[in-house]
């Protein structure tokens, strides 16, 4: 069964070796491919949320939980990262900067055990477009709380300071919409 100490651990491990990326991603990949196995250790997910599994200045550990049809705007992790998903889907869209400000640059779709790196500088926006909680664990090469980053307006692409708690408010909003389906 999947024991968070334990995957914390060989995290912690793999950030010693000379691509920690890679390592990561190996150790994430091996993870989702039995999404049973994650949600036994971590739980059914019920709720919208954002669960902080491990925090420190080298690597942070998220448990993700995107609401019914949520959707959250471009925004940067000025870190390197892997997404793991076991359960649901999660589209992604690239962004580059540009001298004509933020552009389109590509899109991925994951589903349950899927496992994506990104790069330091990529820019994305995601959706679940499914009306079921899709979960995900995001491990970041620093502190995901504790660098300064950006995000985009969704429909202008106007560039802004990271504001957590608007992103907060879109998980609540999920949550309510979530109560409102009855489930």
């Amino acid at each position: 069964m999947f024991r968070i100490d334990e995957f914390i651990e060989e995290c912690r491990k793999a950030l010693k070796e000379t691509n920690a990326h890679s390592a990561v991603e190996e150790i994430v990949e091996r993870t989702v491919s039995d999404p049973n196995d994650v949600i036994k250790g971590l739980g059914e997910p019920k709720r919208a949320g954002v669960q902080t599994l491990y925090r420190s200045a080298d690597l942070t550990i998220i448990n993700f939980t995107w609401g019914l049809r949520m959707s959250l705007p471009p925004h940067d992790h000025r870190m390197w990262a892997v997404i793991g998903l076991y359960g649901g889907k999660e589209d992604n869209t690239f962004y580059r900067r540009s001298p004509n400000g933020l552009l389109r640059s590509g899109a991925k779709e994951l589903s349950a055990k899927d496992a994506c790196p990104l790069g330091a500088a990529v820019i994305h926006s995601v959706i679940n477009p499914l009306d079921k909680l899709t979960a995900a664990i995001h491990v970041y090469g620093g502190d995901y709380f504790g660098v300064p980053r950006s995000q985009w307006d969704a429909k202008t692409l106007e560039e802004q300071p990271f504001d957590v708690e608007y992103i907060i408010s879109l998980f609540e909003e999920s949550n309510r919409a979530l109560e409102a389906k009855g489930e």
